[in-house]
C-alpha cells in the first residue's frame, strides 16, 4: 500500500512539473525550472489590472478582429479547408498570428477556467485540422494561392509552423486534450521529413525560426527525439551556405537579395557569431531557440555564442527602454547589408527614428527568460522587467484595443513618413499583425514568469501582488503570498502559507537599479547582502506565516547613456524603479514643441501617485526650461536664449499617446547652472 502510495504521488509530482511555458522540469541543463501556468495568479495592483484588461478586453477584442472580416485570419483556413470560397488576406504569416491569439486564449483558461474558451478553441481546431494538407504541410497563403512550398524564406512558412506547434503544445498542457498536439505532430513529421537531412537548396530555410523553440517544445511533450535532433539542425543550418569570402552573397534564389548576408544571421554559423546582428526579431527567436537546444545537449559551444550575442545586444546596442532593433531600413554591420527592422552598430542609438518593433521588445523578454533558466541570474530578469515595464506595455493602449509597432524614444510631429507600421498614434488594426497577439499572450503568460524552482528552493523574479501555490523540484508543496504597490511602491511583503519541514532557499532579485535594498524576516534584519544585480539567498527552515519585507528605495534618477550615444550626448532621461519616463505635449503650454523643452539638473523630483490618471500611475513633477526652437535653417548662429520656466510632469513611457496624438520624448536636453 506504501509502495502504491509513492508511486502515485511521484508520479503526480512529475504530472504537475509538465505544464511550464517551457516545460524545462527535466532539462539537464537549467538552473531555474519553469513554475507551472496558473501557478501563480496576480490579485491586487499593476499586473493584476493589467491582466484583468487582458481578460475582459484585450483577448477577446483581438479575436473578433481576427475572426471577422477585418483580420481574416480564420478565413484564411477556411478556404484552405475549402469550407469559404475567397483570397487569401493579410501577411505570409498571418496563420502565427492566429496561433499566438490562440495560445493567449489558453492562458486565460488556465486562469478563469471558462469553459466556453476550450470550446470555442476546438472548434476552431477542427477547421485548422480540415486545412492541413494529407502529408501535414499547413500554411495557407501558400495553400490558398498556389505557391510552390518553401520558394521564398520571407514566406513564413517555418514561423507559422513555429507558432503551430508552440500553441498546441500549450492547448494539451493544459487541457490534456490531443486534438491540437496531432495537428503539430503531423506538421513537424514533415517538417523531419523535408529537412532532415536539409537539402542544399533549402538550407537557407529557417527564416523568422520560431520553428525552433516549437520542435523543442514539442519534444518535452513527447519525449520524441526527432523534433529536438531538427530544432538542432536548423541551428546547423545557420552560416553554412555562404560562399568565397565572408562578403559574398549566397547564391540562393529562395532567398531574396534585401534579405541576404546578415539580415537573417546567415552569414555566420551561430556557434561563432560575436554581435547581434540583422532583423532583432529573427534573432531573438533564433537566440531563444538555440538557448532551448542548450538546456536538452548541454553543448558549449551555443551557450558561449549566446553569451558573447547577449553582451553584443544588451550592453552595445539596447535602449533604455528595452528595446531593440535600432532602425526600419539601414546598412548592416558589414559591406553590402541591407538591414531590416534590425540592429545597426554599437551605440548608434536615434531616438526619432528608432524602430523598436514590439515584437522586438517582446522577444528580447523571451530570450532573457531562457536565459534566466539556464544561467539563474539576476541580470537576466532586470531585462525581462525593463522590457516588461517600458517597451512591451507600450506597445498597446490602457483600454487594450489600440497598437504601436515602432516605439520610438521620441515622436516629432512630422518629422518622418508614416507607414501601417511607423505612426504617430496607435491604430487599431495593423495590418502586419505580428505584434499584437504577441503582446498580449506575453502579458497573459507573465505570472509564470514571476518565480522559478531552484535546486533547493524558490527564486522570486517579478514583483506584483500575487499568489503562488507549487510544489518544489522535491515534489514538496510551498504557497506564499505577495503583496506590494510596486513598481510604485518598493516595498515587497511576501508571507509563506504553505512549506515543508525541512530547510530551504527563498532567493530575492534585488533589480540592478536598487541601491541600498534591505531585507527583514519577520520584522528583523535578515543578515543577507543585498547586492544591486543578484539575487539575494535566505536559506533558512521558514515556518508557516514567516514573512520578509524587501524594501527597494524608488529614488527619481537621472539616466544618461554612455559617451558613444552619440544621440543623447548632454540629455538626460528619468527613471524610478524600472519605470522610464516621458514628457509629452499635453502637459506643455499650448504650440510648446518638444524641441523647446530643456531639464535643469538641479532640482529635486517629486513623484506622486495620480490613482484616476491613465489608468493608475505615478507622474514625477518637474521644472522645465521653454526656448523657442523653430526655424527653417539647418545651421544658424547661437545666440543667448530667453528662457520661459514652467512646472510640469513626466508620465511613464508605457503610457504616452493615450490623450491623442501627441509629441514626447524620454531624452531631454540637461541645464546646470
Amino acid at each position: 500500500m506504501f509502495l502504491s502510495c509513492l508511486t502515485f504521488l511521484l508520479w503526480a509530482t512529475a504530472f504537475a512539473q509538465q505544464k511550464g511555458i517551457i516545460n524545462n522540469a527535466n532539462s539537464p541543463h537549467v538552473t531555474f525550472r519553469s513554475i507551472d501556468i496558473g501557478d501563480c495568479e496576480w490579485t491586487e495592483g499593476f499586473w493584476a489590472d493589467k491582466v484583468e484588461v487582458a481578460e475582459h478586453t484585450m483577448v477577446p477584442h483581438m479575436g473578433t478582429l481576427l475572426m471577422g472580416e477585418v483580420g481574416h485570419g480564420l478565413n484564411n483556413f477556411k478556404i484552405a479547408a475549402g469550407l469559404l470560397e475567397g483570397k487569401a488576406k493579410g501577411m505570409w504569416w498571418h496563420d502565427g498570428d492566429f496561433y499566438k491569439w490562440m495560445e493567449a486564449s489558453m492562458y486565460l483558461y488556465a486562469m478563469n477556467g471558462e469553459e466556453k474558451i476550450i470550446k470555442e478553441l476546438d472548434e476552431l481546431i477542427e477547421i485548422i485540422g480540415l486545412a492541413q494538407e494529407p502529408d501535414g504541410y499547413l500554411s495557407t497563403h501558400t495553400q490558398i494561392k498556389g505557391t510552390p512550398r518553401y520558394s521564398k524564406v520571407n514566406h513564413h512558412e517555418m514561423y507559422n509552423s513555429g507558432h503551430l506547434i508552440t500553441s498546441a503544445c500549450i492547448h494539451h498542457r493544459l487541457t490534456g486534450q490531443t486534438n491540437f498536439l496531432e495537428i503539430a505532430k503531423k506538421n513537424a513529421d514533415f517538417l523531419y521529413e523535408k529537412f532532415q537531412p536539409t537539402p542544399a537548396n533549402l538550407k537557407s530555410f529557417g527564416f523568422n525560426p520560431s520553428q525552433i523553440m516549437g520542435l523543442v517544445e514539442l519534444y518535452r511533450t513527447t519525449e520524441d527525439k526527432r523534433y529536438l535532433e531538427l530544432a538542432q539542425t536548423f541551428i546547423d543550418n545557420r552560416g553554412s551556405v555562404m560562399k568565397g569570402n565572408i562578403y559574398a552573397q549566397p547564391d540562393d534564389p529562395t532567398v531574396p537579395s534585401f534579405f541576404q548576408g546578415d539580415q537573417h544571421q546567415n552569414r555566420t554559423p551561430l556557434r561563432e557569431e560575436k554581435e547581434a546582428v540583422g532583423h532583432a526579431v529573427l534573432g531573438m527567436y533564433l537566440w531563444s531557440g538555440a538557448a532551448d537546444v542548450y538546456a536538452e545537449t548541454g553543448e558549449k559551444a551555443i551557450v558561449d555564442a549566446l553569451d558573447r550575442i547577449w553582451d553584443s545586444a544588451i550592453n552595445r546596442k539596447m535602449y533604455l527602454t528595452g528595446a531593440l532593433g535600432q532602425v526600419h531600413h539601414g546598412g548592416g554591420e558589414k559591406p553590402f547589408d541591407m538591414v531590416h527592422e534590425g540592429f545597426i552598430n554599437d551605440y548608434m542609438m536615434p531616438n526619432a527614428t528608432a524602430y523598436n518593433e514590439t515584437c522586438a521588445n517582446v522577444s528580447n523578454a523571451m530570450f532573457n527568460w531562457r536565459m534566466l533558466g539556464l544561467k539563474g541570474e539576476a541580470k537576466y530578469a532586470d531585462v525581462m522587467e525593463t522590457v516588461l515595464y517600458n517597451s512591451a506595455l507600450v506597445g498597446i493602449s490602457l483600454e487594450g484595443k489600440d497598437y504601436f509597432y515602432a516605439n520610438p524614444l521620441r515622436m516629432n510631429k512630422g518629422q518622418r513618413d508614416y507607414s501601417d507600421t511607423e505612426s504617430a498614434c496607435r491604430e487599431p488594426y495593423i495590418a502586419c499583425f505580428c505584434c499584437p497577439p504577441n503582446l498580449v499572450r506575453t502579458l497573459v503568460k507573465m505570472s509564470a514568469w514571476a518565480y522559478s524552482k531552484t535546486e533547493d528552493g524558490l527564486a522570486v523574479n517579478i514583483y506584483g501582488g500575487n499568489k503562488l501555490k507549487t510544489t518544489m523540484t522535491d515534489g514538496s508543496a510551498i504557497e506564499l503570498s505577495q503583496q506590494t504597490a510596486y513598481p510604485w511602491d518598493g516595498t515587497v511583503s511576501l508571507t509563506i502559507d504553505k512549506l515543508k519541514r525541512e530547510e530551504f532557499t527563498l532567493q530575492l532579485r534585488i533589480p540592478g537599479w536598487a541601491d541600498e535594498a534591505t531585507i527583514m524576516i519577520n520584522g528583523q534584519p535578515a543578515n543577507v547582502v543585498a547586492k544591486p544585480g543578484t539575487y539575494a539567498k535566505i536559506n533558512r527552515k521558514w515556518k508557516r506565516g514567516d514573512f520578509v519585507t524587501l524594501e527597494l528605495p524608488m529614488p527619481v534618477n537621472m539616466v544618461e547613456g554612455h559617451p558613444l550615444i552619440e544621440e543623447v550626448r548632454n540629455q538626460v532621461a528619468l527613471k524610478r524603479g524600472p519605470i522610464v519616463y516621458a514628457i509629452e505635449t499635453p502637459d506643455l503650454p499650448e504650440d510648446a514643441k518638444i524641441l523647446d523643452v530643456y531639464l535643469p539638473g538641479d532640482q529635486t523630483f517629486e513623484a506622486v501617485h495620480r490613482p484616476d490618471f491613465l489608468g493608475g500611475v505615478m507622474v514625477i513633477n518637474a521644472d522645465i526650461k521653454l526656448r523657442d526652437s523653430s526655424g527653417e535653417q539647418m545651421y544658424r548662429k547661437v545666440s543667448k536664449p530667453d528662457w520661459t520656466t514652467y512646472s510640469t510632469q513626466l508620465v511613464p513611457y508605457y503610457s504616452w499617446n493615450n490623450r491623442g496624438i501627441s509629441e514626447m520624448t524620454v531624452f531631454l536636453p540637461v541645464l546646470w547652472n
